[in-house]
């Protein structure tokens, strides 16, 4: 009888510690729920696309976007304020160690789509051809042209990165003559009134030739030229078109990447498969991106580089 009794004791106490230790069920689904997300400040005009085509499908479904540099983008990840990010690098492997090591979490990072970092001068500028050199002495503050650079703030942002570890290969650029702007949509509006600048911003902010807003700026601003990578005719130049990018002909060509921590099947996954899908991927292409996922076939165009000789 008493063994009987202990037993049952046994079983009582495993019964009570598993209701105890009982993890909550995930309040979203597939196609329900709300879910935040941190994504580069550079890349709002296309994400924002993409949340409303998404939430038109799933009435039910609230994808919650938050628009912030990309180094705090990541800090949201480490500290669990956000379920995914979307930015312009995959998680590395010992990042991709820590969170399941620490966190007991197997993010996932996977390709999305391909951006540029396009140069904007004012349209009145008497010059809108640069060569890298020219860009990099800019960035130096070693430049004799009548310019000096335009970002989206000093430290934290991904064109800052870019500039530091693509265009400068390591280099820190000139702080002093640098201007900060507060995002990518305030570059392109100081640009507009001030012609001893040059912007550097995200092609997604000045490059879509379907956009209303931006073809309205794009009477303010112009997009500059440069040398093009990997072209048989030295001296050619070009911009940051969908086909340059995707040749990687134009130089300052980056990748737009998620990274998504979610051990169910819940909404943050169903966003990524929907911007992986045909649709999705049609997103980025109507706003003149390079799909990631998705090959397509482009028609055969009369369009020529360019070897400009005064602009």
């Amino acid at each position: 009888m008493v063994k009987r009794f202990a037993a049952f004791l046994s079983l009582l106490f495993v019964v009570f510690v598993s209701c105890k230790t009982k993890k909550p069920q995930p309040a979203d689904t597939g196609t329900s729920g709300t879910i935040y997300i941190s994504v580069d400040e550079a890349f709002k005009p296309i994400i924002e696309e993409q949340v409303k085509v998404f939430e038109s499908a799933y009435p039910k479904a609230k994808i919650i976007a938050e628009y912030k540099p990309e180094a705090e983008c990541w800090d949201d990840l480490l500290n669990d304020s956000t379920r995914m990010v979307i930015v312009t690098r995959k998680l590395t492997a010992a990042e991709a160690r820590y969170y399941s090591d620490s966190l007991g979490l197997y993010p996932k990072s996977e390709l999305l789509a391909r951006d540029a970092v396009a140069l904007v001068v004012n349209r009145s500028a008497a010059d809108s051809v640069f060569t890298k050199e020219d860009v990099q002495e800019l960035l130096l503050g070693t430049s004799k042209l009548p310019y000096k650079p335009v970002f989206d703030g000093v430290k934290a942002t991904s064109s800052v990165r870019y500039a530091i570890d693509s265009i400068l290969k390591g280099k820190m650029f000139n702080t002093s003559v640098i201007t900060a702007a507060k995002n990518s949509s305030d570059v392109v509006d100081y640009i507009s009134r001030n012609p001893g600048y040059v912007g550097f911003v995200g092609v997604s902010w000045i490059g879509n030739p379907e956009d209303v807003n931006q073809l309205e700026m794009l009477k303010k601003v112009r997009i500059a030229w440069l040398p093009c990578d990997s072209c048989d005719e030295a001296g050619t130049f070009t911009k940051p078109w969908q086909e340059e990018i995707l040749t990687k002909r134009y130089p300052y060509s980056r990748e737009i990447y998620y990274v998504l921590k979610e051990n169910h099947a819940g909404l943050g996954k169903a966003f990524v498969n929907f911007m992986n899908s045909d649709r999705g991927q049609l997103i980025f292409r109507r706003g003149y991106l390079v799909p990631g996922r998705r090959i397509y076939i482009m028609r055969e165009t009369q369009l020529k580089l360019v070897k400009p000789v005064t602009q």
